[in-house]
């Protein structure tokens, strides 16, 4: 066989096996590769803000806006005066908040101010008296879509501590995202439209935008990747990338706190060779979560992981590149909460120069970050670690996401230590004694005052029985509705027929 014939076989396996994994990522994620996009890198709010806004300001059709939080402050009033403008043009606004990121950190007031501004305003996943449990599923993305022409996908939501406070020698919050223009874009609409769905009339048809009706803006291919509560397809897709990765696996993330799978994945890349990163913040709201979050470094330290904590404010960013070809940026930190229980949305690029501009600024980063190292008696500490300035701008909401992340760790711990499944870490002995501590505690107070266990139980039985008494109703109720449409829509028989079976 010739050289020739060599390179053909060898270009045709590659050609081969690209196309298996195409389909792998296709099939992990739940969405397909989209050619013809350009995809432009934001960081932090000082390139974000001002991309949206010029969108907001250039809308000729519609705007669609989605994210978790929108603080109101100074940054949540420019954007609401920015929407309210385009309205009151009559350009078609819709904007998804959820309820739980803007509780306690935007008043009623400021969303009516909105609507009288001719904004369609729809809250996701309020309490419900005939959903006890609902409010657990959250809407964790921030994306904005303007006239099917342009979409962007971060991690940042509307709120001035992505800003900063220079007069008070506050740094902003450390955040990424990307603006989108291409085929991309009707993905990144139609991944609205499902939310919007979900709590409210769907959008007409002819409001929609398809990929059909859109132009090629670049050379550089993407998947939109638009989880919803329980489907794990950006949790199907991590895994894959860490299985697949060769060479490097750079990840930033704010709130990690990955499960025993996860872990497992990254440490198997790391004996294997895989120049494995963490970046993780430093800085937090909740001072007791901070033990929780390192309480996970060792595993990852013992098999080769490097990990890193911001010196910054806060790191929000949720971002990974591996091998120089592939990139994700988006809403979804590495932990339960937002692999199975939110809404979430990522844009996954597939492009080699795209994600050489992700691995420089990896790099740059890791230049304001504290690597974190195994001293000689085996405990995890950082070297040279800065004091933060504690401050209202470590608020950001982001503590529901840190609580959640916290939380998962400990129930993953006393999981492990009842079923004895797998080797116990002793890190984790801190928080084994830590959360016998506290049931102790419970036990002594429901001792004393068995009061404080009854009550609120007997209340959420009654509440959830009640509750599916109310769906067995309005599900009955449904069914004969149909069932009185179905008889009615049933042909007559005709006034002949109707004799002819009275004569019989």
């Amino acid at each position: 066989m010739s050289v020739i014939d060599d390179r053909r076989h060898e270009r045709a396996a590659v050609a081969s096996v690209r196309t298996l994994s195409d389909h792998a990522f296709s099939r992990a994620a739940g969405a397909p590769l989209i050619e013809g996009n350009c995809v432009r890198l934001l960081k932090d709010a000082r390139e974000n803000y001002p991309a949206w806004l010029d969108a907001i300001r250039a809308a000729k059709r519609h705007i669609h806006f989605e994210s978790y939080i929108v603080h109101e402050d100074d940054t949540g009033r420019e954007f609401a005066d920015a929407l309210i403008a385009k309205a009151r043009e009559g350009i078609r606004v819709r904007l998804i908040y959820d309820w739980l990121g803007g509780f306690g950190k935007t008043s009623r007031r400021f969303w009516n101010r909105l609507r009288a501004g001719g904004i369609e305003v729809r809250c996701y996943n309020p309490p419900r008296l005939d959903s006890p449990f609902g409010w657990i599923s959250r809407d964790h993305r921030k994306m904005l879509a303007v006239d099917g022409q342009v979409g962007f996908i971060s991690g940042l939501c509307i709120g001035r501590m992505w800003v900063g406070q220079p007069e008070k020698n506050l740094e902003p919050w450390r955040d990424t995202g990307v603006e989108v223009r291409g085929y991309g874009v009707a993905d990144i609409e139609h991944a609205f439209a499902q939310v919007w769905a979900t709590i409210g009339a769907e959008i007409p048809d002819d409001e929609k935008i398809h990929e059909d009706t859109l132009t090629r803006a670049g050379d550089m291919s993407l998947r939109v990747v638009a989880t919803m509560p329980a489907t794990a397809s950006m949790f199907r897709l991590d895994q894959l990338i860490s299985a697949l990765a060769r060479k490097r696996l750079w990840l930033t993330d704010a709130y990690y706190a990955g499960t025993t799978a996860y872990v497992q994945a990254l440490k198997a890349a790391a004996t294997d060779g895989v120049d494995v990163r963490l970046l993780l913040p430093n800085a937090t709201d909740i001072p007791m979560l901070k033990p929780l979050s390192r309480a996970g470094y060792r595993p990852l330290l013992e098999a080769g992981v490097r990990v890193f904590e911001w010196n910054g404010t806060m790191l929000h960013a949720k971002t990974s590149v591996a091998d120089g070809r592939w990139a994700r940026v988006g809403s979804t930190n590495l932990n339960m909460a937002s692999w199975l229980g939110n809404c979430e949305l990522d844009a996954v690029i597939e492009d080699q120069s795209f994600a050489k501009e992700m691995e420089e600024m990896y790099v740059r980063d890791l230049a304001n970050a504290t690597e974190i190292v195994l001293d000689y008696k085996r405990k995890v500490r950082a070297p040279g670690e800065p004091r933060h300035r504690k401050s209202r701008l470590t608020s950001g909401g982001g503590s529901v996401g840190r609580a959640a992340a916290g939380t998962i760790r400990i129930s993953n711990t006393i999981g492990a230590a009842f079923t004895n499944r797998r080797l116990m870490e002793s890190v984790e002995a801190r928080l084994m004694a830590s959360a016998g501590a506290l049931l102790l505690a419970f036990a002594a107070i429901f001792v004393f005052f068995p009061g404080v266990l009854v009550y609120p139980v007997i209340v959420i039985f009654t509440w959830i029985a009640l509750t599916l008494f109310y769906r067995s109703y309005k599900l009955h109720r449904s069914h004969r509705r149909k069932m009185a449409l179905a008889r009615q829509d049933m042909p007559r028989p005709a006034a002949d027929d109707r004799q002819e079976v009275k004569s019989k």
